[in-house]
C-alpha cells in the first residue's frame, strides 16, 4: 500500500472514530466502486425495462418522452439534498444516522425503520422482475410456482457473493457500471440500424389502456420512472467501505442519477420508436420482450433482453448489499430485535454476514406477502422517499437552527433551502400519487407498518433506544449525557 492511500485510510479511519464507531468493515472502494454501487441499483435495465409495460399501458409513449426526464430532474433535488448530508456525515447508517444526530432518536428510529422497509421491498422488486423475465424467456408460464424458486435462486446467488465475497462484489460493482452503459449502448445501436422507426412525433402519443383519465394514467405511469430512481442512497451506506467518503460517496449519489437519468432516456426512446403497433405491444404480457423481438426479430430482439437480464442480475447484488450495511448499522446501535446478532462482522471475510442473510430472507418474504409486483415496487418506492425526506427535513432546520454548521466537501451553499424544498415538495407527490389505485395494497401495508413501528415505539424502544453515538443536539434536546455531541 502507498504511503499517500495509507494517510488516507488513517484519515478515514479518525473520522469515523470522531462519529462514534471503529472501523470494521473493509475499506477499499475508491470513488468509481462508490458509485457504481447507486448507479447499479438504479438499473435502466432493470427499473425501466421491468416497469416498461406499466409505463406503456397507463400513459404511453407520452410518458416515456415527458415523464421520464420530469422525474428525472425532480429526484435530481432529492439526490443533491442527500449527497449534502452524506459529505458532512460519512457513515454505514446513512439516513438513519443523519436523521437521529440532526433530529433525536426517534426521528433516528423511524428513519432507520423506513429505510429497511423500502430495501427489503427493492430488492424483492428487483430480483422478483428478474425471475419474470428469466421465466418469459424460458418459455415457462408466469405463474408463482415457476417464478418463485427462480426467485429464491437468484436471492441466494446475491447474499453468498456478499458473504464471501467483499472485494469481488466490488469489483462485480465497477464491471456493472461499464456493463450497464455498453448494454444500453449495444441496444441503441441495434435499434438504429436495424428496427423500423416511427417518427418522433410518436413520443408525444398519448395513450393508456387502464384508465378513461389520461392525466390519471400519466400519474400513475411515472411509477416506472420513479421507481428506477431509488436506492441511490447505496453510495452513503457504503461510506465505511470507500476511500475519502466526504467526497466520494455524495458524487456517487448525485451522479449516479444524472447519469441514469441520460442513459436510460437514450435508451427508452430508441425502444418506444422501434414500436410498431401501440395497442398489441401494451396488451402483450411482456411489452419490453414483445418490443424487442418485433421490431428486430426473435433472435436478436431475444440476445438483447438477455443482455438486460444480465444488468437485473447485478442490480440486484448491489441492492442487498446496501441493504445489509443498512440493517447493520442500525443494529449496531441496538435499534433491531438480535441487534447483537445482526450488528456482527465475519471475521473471515469482514462482512455483514448475518445482516446479509437476513436481508435477502426478507426480501422472500416481501414477495410472498405483497404477491403482485407492481406492489413491491410501489412499497419500496414509498418507503423509501418517506426514509429521504425525514433527514432532508431535519437537516434543513438543523442548518437554520444553526445546530448543523460544519458541513463537508460537497455542499449546495446558499442554494440549500430551495434545493431541499423542492426535494421535500416531490418526496410528497411520490408518497402520495403511489398509493392510489392500483397501489392500494403498497398503501396498506405502508400504513399497516407505520402503526406497527408506533406501537413497538412506544411499548419498548422509547425506553432503551439511543441512537447513534454521537449528535449534532444540545443533551436536553437528544436526551444523551453531556460530552457526546461532537464538536
Amino acid at each position: 500500500m502507498d504511503a499517500d492511500k495509507k494517510h488516507q485510510l488513517d484519515a478515514d479511519a479518525a473520522q469515523l472514530q470522531r462519529l462514534g464507531y471503529a472501523q470494521q468493515l473493509l475499506r477499499d472502494m475508491g470513488g468509481f466502486s462508490n458509485f457504481a454501487v447507486s448507479f447499479s441499483i438504479i438499473s435502466i435495465l432493470t427499473g425501466a425495462v421491468t416497469l416498461y409495460g406499466h409505463g406503456l399501458r397507463f400513459g404511453g409513449p407520452f410518458v416515456m418522452a415527458v415523464g421520464w426526464p420530469l422525474v428525472a430532474v425532480m429526484t435530481l433535488t432529492v439526490a443533491a439534498s442527500l449527497a449534502q448530508l452524506a459529505s458532512s456525515f460519512p457513515t454505514a447508517g446513512a439516513l438513519y444516522h443523519w436523521s437521529a444526530m440532526l433530529g433525536g432518536p426517534r426521528v433516528g428510529f423511524f428513519t432507520a425503520w423506513l429505510n429497511t422497509i423500502g430495501q427489503f421491498a427493492i430488492t424483492a422488486g428487483i430480483d422478483y422482475g428478474l425471475a419474470e423475465f428469466l421465466v418469459d424467456m424460458l418459455g415457462w408460464p408466469r405463474e408463482r410456482g415457476y417464478v418463485l424458486p427462480v426467485y429464491a435462486a437468484i436471492l441466494l446467488s446475491h447474499a453468498v457473493l456478499n458473504h464471501v465475497g467483499v472485494r469481488a462484489v466490488a469489483l462485480l460493482n465497477n464491471l456493472s457500471a461499464w456493463y450497464h452503459v455498453a448494454g444500453v449502448a449495444v441496444m441503441i445501436g441495434a435499434l438504429v440500424a436495424f428496427a423500423p422507426r416511427q417518427d418522433a412525433a410518436f413520443l408525444l402519443t398519448r395513450f393508456s389502456s387502464e384508465s378513461n383519465i389520461y392525466t390519471y394514467g400519466f400519474l400513475i405511469g411515472l411509477l416506472q420512472a420513479q421507481w428506477t430512481f431509488t436506492g441511490y442512497d447505496a453510495s452513503a451506506h457504503v461510506s465505511e467501505e470507500t476511500v475519502d467518503p466526504t467526497r466520494n460517496a455524495p458524487w456517487g449519489i448525485f451522479l449516479s442519477v444524472a447519469v441514469s437519468a441520460v442513459v436510460g432516456y437514450a435508451l427508452l426512446v430508441g425502444v418506444t420508436l422501434a414500436i410498431g403497433n401501440l395497442p398489441a405491444a401494451a396488451a402483450a404480457p411482456n411489452p419490453f420482450l414483445y418490443v424487442l423481438r418485433e421490431s428486430l426479430g426473435p433472435a436478436l430482439g431475444g440476445a438483447l433482453v438477455w443482455i438486460a437480464i444480465g444488468a437485473m442480475w447485478f442490480c440486484g447484488l448491489s441492492s442487498v448489499t446496501s441493504n445489509s450495511r443498512m440493517l447493520f448499522a442500525f443494529a449496531r446501535d441496538g435499534g433491531l430485535p438480535g441487534s447483537t446478532h445482526l450488528a456482527s462482522v465475519s471475521p473471515s471475510f469482514r462482512s455483514p454476514h448475518v445482516a446479509i442473510w437476513v436481508s435477502v430472507a426478507a426480501a422472500f418474504g416481501v414477495a410472498i406477502w405483497s404477491g403482485a409486483y407492481a406492489a413491491m415496487v410501489a412499497l419500496s418506492t414509498l418507503a423509501l422517499y418517506a426514509s429521504y425526506a425525514v433527514p432532508i427535513w431535519v437537516g434543513m432546520r438543523a442548518r437554520r437552527s444553526g445546530a448543523w454548521s460544519h458541513r463537508g466537501p460537497w455542499d449546495l451553499g446558499r442554494f440549500s433551502t430551495l434545493v431541499n424544498g423542492v426535494a421535500l415538495t416531490w418526496c410528497a407527490v411520490v408518497m402520495v400519487l403511489f398509493i392510489l389505485p392500483p397501489n392500494e395494497l403498497a398503501g396498506y401495508t405502508f400504513a399497516g407498518a407505520l402503526a406497527l413501528l408506533i406501537v413497538y415505539w412506544a411499548a419498548s424502544q422509547r425506553h432503551t433506544f439511543v441512537g447513534p453515538k454521537v449528535t449534532l443536539l444540545a443533551p436536553h434536546q437528544s436526551g444523551r449525557v453531556p460530552g457526546s455531541e461532537i464538536c
